[in-house]
């Protein structure tokens, strides 16, 4: 019989960015990864004709049933509830050339966890993973018709909901498009100098903040939208408490969260705080803050490398 690990290694990549994206959570989808590479061990692995559709299959299947209880925990969440933060984006990329197969963002996401589990199912095999629609069937164990309906539904959703206007420029040579980079730097500075003016104008009208804490540490309950209540809030935080958390060994850098432009706080030990901008043109549209410990654990082996750009402005 064929060697389960040297078999199943190829298809790793594709599996835990299917898990990820099914479950939100690189911690769960690592869990989906792992169970799905002990049936495929305990398979008749000879008698598999397609181990890619079979693979696929096995971890949809697992992660429908991890999203039952997940989805009962985040009922009981505190605040708002945001995916686990990546860097490396390309490490979770389809083999595919479909409109979404690199989009990783928060945004996208959090549409994603509205839909019913089915649906995003379908919407992720077939949209996003080139699953044919008799292959969706077979993973969700439903007729193609009733396949091509749950991804018909998801995908409407996911055209209205999704932010349009939205771009990320090419990056330089530092990882990190010089633009972005000038806009995050001006909106750290005005913060921290709690410049109400300048922090509005860097904001777009209908901007929002929302952060996750978890109820580990001290995060904002709600989300909060509109330019000015954001740029009170930023201000606010910066004025009151300063350093009530930041730390002298910790340092502040520039990168990449979720494909988005970011800022993370990093300790010795790893990330404590990750920032994804949501940038439209020349304003920022959206900044999604996890402070939650849980969700940051997985990044202190996966640190990005890049040129740090230290401040004591978070």
């Amino acid at each position: 019989m064929s060697n389960p690990a040297e078999t199943f290694e190829p298809h790793r990549r594709r599996l835990l960015g299917l898990a990820y994206r099914m479950l939100g959570a690189m911690s769960d989808a690592e869990d989906a990864v792992q169970e799905a590479y002990l049936r495929w061990h305990a398979a008749d692995r000879d008698r598999v004709l397609d181990p890619r559709a079979f693979l696929m299959t096995t971890t949809t299947r697992i992660c429908l049933d991890m999203l039952t209880s997940a989805r009962a925990r985040r009922e009981e969440y505190v605040g708002p509830w945001l995916p686990e933060p990546v860097f490396d984006t390309a490490a979770l990329a389809p083999d595919s050339r479909a409109e979404l197969a690199e989009d990783l963002s928060i945004s996208l996401l959090l549409i994603l966890e509205t839909l019913s589990p089915l649906e995003r199912a379908a919407f992720l095999l077939h949209d996003v993973f080139d699953f044919s629609f008799s292959e969706v069937a077979a993973a969700l164990d439903r007729s193609e018709a009733a396949c091509r309906k749950l991804a018909t539904r998801a995908r409407a959703h996911v055209r209205v909901a999704r932010p349009r206007g939205i771009t990320s420029p090419s990056a330089g040579p530092g990882g990190l498009d010089k633009k972005h980079a000038e806009l995050m730097s001006a909106f750290a500075a005005a913060t921290q100098a709690g410049d109400l003016n300048t922090l509005m104008h860097l904001l777009a009208n209908d901007a929002r903040v929302v952060t996750d804490g978890g109820g580990k540490v001290r995060s904002a309950l709600n989300a909060i939208d509109g330019a000015e209540r954001v740029a009170k809030f930023r201000a606010e935080v910066t004025r009151k408490r300063p350093d009530a958390w930041w730390q002298p060994d910790f340092r502040l850098r520039f990168g990449s969260v979720n494909g988005l432009p970011g800022v993370i706080v990093e300790s010795p030990g790893g990330p404590v705080q990750t920032t994804a901008f949501e940038i439209d043109g020349d304003v920022i549209r959206a900044l999604y803050i996890v402070r939650n410990p849980d969700k940051l654990r997985h990044l202190a082996t996966t640190r990005q490398r890049s040129d740090p750009d230290e401040t004591n402005m978070c």
